[in-house]
């Protein structure tokens, strides 16, 4: 937050362009991560709000989504009891690359748009959370259960 209100001056002056890198965790709880999902929820409802604050100062405002990007996190994460995971819980083959993740965060914010969700699985997640929420609890807490 205080980068970007560092940066608002200048953005206000420019037409500027804020891209927020949020996750899908930031779209609907994940068990297990409830302090990430609540900062990624906070972020979320930040750059929402200033989007709609900057929106006569010609500042757009991007929120980025993405799922798995394949950076080693995983492998340095700590788990449930404080020790090192040393194996990632996902298949890393099947997760983006970030140059790929990279390439399309600039191609969104360059066409300005107001978000973007990065996985199939995330998109339609969204609409299922919609009109069936429970199902969207259930596929997190069994994503989780398997990981273990």
């Amino acid at each position: 937050m205080w980068c970007t209100h560092a940066a608002l001056p200048h953005l206000k002056r420019s037409c500027g362009r804020i891209v927020g890198v949020s996750s899908l965790t930031g779209r609907a709880g994940v068990p297990t991560r409830s302090g990430y999902a609540a900062s990624k929820h906070a972020m979320a409802g930040f750059f929402d709000s200033l989007r709609i604050e900057l929106a006569d100062e010609g500042v757009t405002v991007t929120m980025v989504y993405p799922g798995f990007v394949s950076t080693g996190i995983r492998q340095r994460a700590y788990g449930p009891d404080g020790r090192p995971l040393a194996v990632s819980p996902v298949r890393e083959a099947e997760v983006m690359t970030p140059e790929e993740c990279a390439r399309q965060i600039i191609a969104a914010a360059a066409a300005r748009r107001r978000e973007l969700v990065m996985t199939a699985r995330g998109k339609v997640g969204q609409w299922i959370k919609l009109i069936a929420p429970g199902v969207v609890d259930r596929i997190a807490r069994r994503a989780i259960e398997q990981g273990r």
